[in-house]
């Protein structure tokens, strides 16, 4: 047996390993493309960007969806919505403070405009949960004699 283990390892064929490019030693050794240097406007909010803390649909844990899809439905009136900001607040029927409602969490066909009548859910906005926000957001009602725009840019008049 000792010698047919020999003759194994003398077939077997080495590859040499990959080489890996190395990293630079310092910021200096780059040599960056001098005529390709764009000069980038200063913004007065640069330096205080934070991360959003309201969970969207797609950063929104497993459990907290499963909290608020469990939940009862409740029924609303849009308050208002803004398409290019992403967000928007509903007047609940039953009164009480608006709710923040994300555009992550709009659904069906239609953009929600002032007026409409919205069924939805509720999900504490963490960290504290003490704040609620509306999830699973359907239109039921489009408000008559106003503009209402489709996700994909075409308008109708109801």
């Amino acid at each position: 047996m000792s010698s047919e283990g020999t003759s194994n390892q003398e077939f077997r064929t080495v590859t040499p390993p990959l080489s890996t490019p190395k990293s630079p030693s310092s910021p200096e050794s780059l040599h960056l493309p001098t005529n390709k240097f764009r000069e980038r406007s200063p913004s007065p909010m640069r330096d205080f960007l934070i991360p959003s803390p309201l969970p969207t649909r797609r950063n929104r844990t497993f459990s907290a969806s499963a909290r608020a899809a469990e939940g009862p439905v409740f029924s609303g009136m849009c308050k208002c919505f803004s398409r290019s900001k992403g967000h928007g607040f509903i007047t609940p029927s039953d009164g009480g403070n608006d709710i923040f409602v994300h555009i992550s969490d709009v659904e069906g066909e239609y953009v929600p405009v002032e007026g409409d009548e919205v069924t939805y859910k509720v999900c504490a906005i963490p960290p504290k949960h003490e704040k609620i926000q509306a999830v699973e957001v359907n239109i039921t009602h489009l408000k008559p004699g106003t503009k209402h725009e489709t996700w994909g840019g075409h308008v109708i008049s109801s």
